[in-house]
């Protein structure tokens, strides 16, 4: 985790002395001083700190209007502001209303003050995790509802063309048009179902229902599932593995889940060559169970590959999908105590890996 950048705003430099000596010293905070009201600002605008730690007398404008200048200012992230002053007058109330989040007064114990910054930072992070999750949840909407449309008029339009007698009176004549909207909802119900599964695992919704599972058989089940779609691109579609019991505790609805979507994956973005599955055990530090789904299709940027896993996140390559598939992935293998990982390199392939532990989870 990056370091917590204070800003640290006083006209006393003995002042900025001791939070220099406090603060510096420590990996985990970032300390930058400022010795006026105008100059924090300034530096405020071009780079927001996590923290403010604010002198309130200062000459020029003091730190009740700093406070109140960072608040009326909503292209800001929220930063907490912590006042301190070593006046008895300096008022509590008009320094919170004026937008501070914490007052402390000089001189103060060093205790106090380094659990008041703990405090307030863990209030910055709580908040910009939400606003994090708002700004998904905003994103989720707006993308779903754009993907969702896609299928449905196209399986309204093909229905509409069946009723003008476009393809012809008889079944034989509209039966491919009646194949297409069929395909158009099958994408549609898939799309739903994924967006469910992953409300569901946000939520904290999702529980397993454990049970030995074969990864060995579980893959050869999704392989002949998705055989006919690998066929249809004259895909080479292969199960590598030196023994077939790859015994696990786990849920295997939700371990059918993570398979298939990775194997769907290779080949939806594979135009020729190959899609393989590997299985392997590793021993050490423990036993578990190596997945390995590998193609030659057209592979991920590099800047991409670290945030793969994640809401919404696609290649440059990819025309089509709502993004969630890895993310769901991601959330199962996670929820079984696994990892999942991909190297890849544009126009060679990549390579998913999925690990498991073998014991009970």
């Amino acid at each position: 985790m990056l370091p917590a950048r204070i800003l640290a705003v006083d006209d006393s430099p003995d002042n900025l002395l001791l939070l220099e000596t406090l603060l510096e010293d420590l990996d985990e905070y970032e300390l930058t001083c400022v010795e006026n009201g105008l100059k924090a600002l300034e530096f405020i605008h071009h780079s927001p700190p996590d923290l403010i730690l604010l002198d309130v007398m200062m000459p020029g404008i003091d730190g009740y209007e700093v406070a109140q200048r960072i608040r009326s200012n909503e292209q800001l992230p929220f930063i907490p502001i912590l006042l301190l002053t070593a006046h008895e007058q300096s008022s509590v109330v008009t320094g919170l209303d004026a937008g501070a989040d914490d007052f402390i007064r000089k001189p103060f114990q060093i205790g106090e003050l380094m659990a008041r910054i703990r405090a307030l930072l863990r209030l910055k992070y709580s908040i910009d995790e939400q606003q994090k999750m708002l700004r998904q949840r905003d994103d989720f909407v707006a993308r779903m509802t754009h993907d969702l449309r896609t299928p449905l008029i196209a399986a309204n339009r093909m229905l509409q063309f069946c009723l003008k007698g476009s393809f012809g009176q008889s079944l034989a004549d509209i039966s491919p048009a009646l194949s297409n909207i069929v395909d158009s909802n099958d994408n549609l119900l898939q799309m739903v179902n994924t967006l469910l599964e992953v409300y569901r695992h946000e939520a904290g919704r999702k529980q397993l229902t454990l049970s030995q599972v074969n990864l060995y058989e579980l893959c050869q089940e999704v392989m002949q599932t998705l055989q006919a779609l690998a066929d249809e691109k004259q895909l080479t579609l292969a199960i590598q593995a030196d023994e077939d019991d790859f015994c696990i505790q786990g849920d295997c609805m939700e371990l059918r889940r993570v398979i298939t979507n990775l194997v769907g994956n290779a080949i939806k973005f594979t135009q020729k060559g190959s899609v393989a599955l590997h299985l392997d055990c590793e021993t050490t530090p423990q036993r578990r169970v190596v997945l390995q789904v590998q193609d030659t299709g057209a592979g991920i940027e590099p800047e991409m590959q670290h945030v793969v896993f994640e809401w919404f996140r696609q290649g440059a390559h990819v025309k089509g999908g709502s993004g969630l598939g890895l993310h769901l992935v991601h959330r199962i293998v996670a929820l079984h105590h696994g990892t999942v990982s991909v190297q890849s390199q544009v126009g060679e392939g990549s390579t998913f890996t999925v690990s498991l532990p073998s014991q009970q989870v």
